[in-house]
């Protein structure tokens, strides 16, 4: 055991290396957990370090590339890849970006001069603008962690909409006679100045409603951020995740923390990149929450790529009925970012009809157009593909 704690340590440096958060609590509780199974059972190895180490579902696809690497060359983060070993960009997404949390695996840029700083600018300008552009699915570790970055400075603003309730206001356009007579009884009944109000004017509700199937598993570990982040910045947000069935994220969501919050999300989901019945769990969310959360004009959020299992058996109602109950019903779709894309899934086909708008969210530029969209007044009568 005193020979295998300095390479638990290095395989934990790597892990953060390749964007999970793995710390001293993980690699002490690994030891811990490696002190009652036996070290020559693989197996049973590979289960000890992942239960201790490792707290969301999408992560496992990254630890296990990394378990791989390691344990069958523990120098592997030590020494640059080989010339025998596959290019970066032939390997899986997991495999993709345990290979370049290698130290080696970039090599160092050499001291520059001032003019080389001036092109390093205008490159860093350029690879911003790649990064905004380039798909989710395709992003390496440091890409990933860039674009959760971006994601967290995004704001969401939505147009206000008026309540029925009124404030006082000096200059505002309604005449309030009850707290003009109130004042005038202070005055032995003389009217000295006329009160006015004006309406209360606040933004809707917002509804996320994310598939996180086993089609929607690598865009959903991302958008999830994005989720944190409009659930942060503005109240009355109500986050619901949904596979094979409807789970309410919305308190797990509220912790400032980011890792805190999705460790929650990963505590009480229970479906994490399995099926999908997109019917079934509409149908849940209209008959136990759609008169708690979409009052006001709410504005719903469904990100999904529309392909059900059950055959979009029940789709086409509860999507209808769901349209009915908010005021905006927009669907986020990241197989739009296909140029070939045609609506031949039933799940499409059922949903197609009944939403406001149809957008591609696959990349931070999707993101970007969607607020600037939500920022304006959209459509809320007929449908638009």
């Amino acid at each position: 055991m005193n020979a295998l704690a300095p390479n638990l340590l290095a395989f934990g440096r790597m892990l953060r290396r390749a964007g999970l958060p793995v710390g001293t609590a993980e690699s002490l509780a690994a030891v811990e957990a490696l002190a009652h199974v036996p070290l020559s059972d693989r197996a049973a190895f590979h289960a000890a370090l992942r239960a201790t180490m490792i707290h969301r579902h999408d992560h496992f696809e990254v630890f296990d590339a990394a378990f791989n690497l390691f344990w069958r060359d523990p120098d592997a983060p030590s020494r640059a890849p080989g010339p025998d070993d596959p290019p970066p960009d032939r390997l899986p997404p997991a495999a993709r970006r345990v290979s370049e949390a290698l130290p080696g695996s970039s090599p160092s840029a050499p001291p520059s001069a001032a003019p080389e700083r001036r092109e390093d600018a205008a490159l860093t300008v350029s690879d911003a603008e790649r990064l905004n552009r380039l798909d989710f699915e395709a992003m390496t570790a440091e890409e990933l962690s860039d674009a959760k970055r971006a994601i967290r400075r995004l704001t969401l603003p939505l147009a206000e909409r008026p309540t029925r309730r009124f404030r006082p206001d000096p200059s505002g356009p309604r005449v309030d006679l009850r707290a003009t007579i109130r004042a005038s009884m202070r005055l032995g009944g003389e009217i000295a100045t006329i009160s006015r109000r004006r309406r209360v004017t606040r933004p809707p509700p917002l509804v996320l409603l994310c598939d996180v199937s086993g089609s929607m598993a690598r865009y959903a570990q991302i958008l999830l951020h994005f989720l944190h982040a409009v659930a942060n910045h503005r109240d009355r947000v109500h986050s619901f995740v949904f596979g094979t069935r409807l789970t309410n994220i919305t308190r797990a969501l509220r912790n400032r923390d980011p890792e805190v919050a999705f460790q929650a999300v990963s505590h009480i989901l229970p479906d994490w990149s399995g099926g999908t019945r997109i019917g079934d769990s509409l149908d849940r969310f209209n008959r136990l929450w759609a008169r708690r959360v979409l009052g006001q004009g709410a504005v719903v959020l469904l990100i999904t790529d529309g392909l059900d299992r059950g055959g979009a058996e029940g789709l086409s109602e509860a999507a209808e009925r769901l349209s009915h109950s908010c005021r905006r019903l927009i669907w986020l779709n990241p197989l739009l970012r296909y140029a070939g894309f045609q609506p031949r899934a039933a799940g499409i086909r059922a949903l197609l009809p009944h939403v406001d708008e149809h957008r591609q969210v696959h990349n931070l530029d999707s993101l970007r157009a969607l607020v600037a969209t939500l920022s304006a007044p959209g459509p809320t009568n007929g449908r638009t593909a």
